[in-house]
């Protein structure tokens, strides 16, 4: 992928249709329906997985979208709205839309480094 524009942390929440599947029939639904569009557009768009259901009964996954731009990252989510992974295996709980150390490159600044 070429230079990260935009990050997206979508916060969703598994629902009981997909908890409900065998563990084998989630990853085979992942493979099938999934992964072909995130093979569609991964010349402009990543995808990292986060499990966070130890921690918090609001949401039970991260979703983290690094895209080259707006534009890849809308494509891939209107793509990804025509399937059961958007609002039925999953609940969109929270769309947080980010610009990594937007607030040093807009002052011309270094941002801040943590070691």
């Amino acid at each position: 992928m070429s230079v990260t524009v935009l990050s997206v942390f979508m916060l969703v929440k598994t629902t009981p249709e997909w908890l409900g599947f065998p563990v084998e029939e989630r990853f085979r639904l992942l493979r099938t329906q999934m992964e072909p569009i995130l093979q569609r557009h991964s010349a402009e768009v990543s995808l990292r997985f986060f499990d966070i259901e130890f921690y918090s009964a609001r949401v039970t996954d991260l979703w983290l979208w690094e895209a080259s731009s707006h534009h890849a990252y809308e494509l891939l989510v209107e793509e990804l709205r025509e399937t059961p992974f958007w609002d039925r295996y999953f609940s969109i709980v929270e769309i947080l839309p980010g610009v990594e150390n937007a607030y040093a490159k807009n002052y011309e600044q270094q941002p801040l480094l943590a070691s």
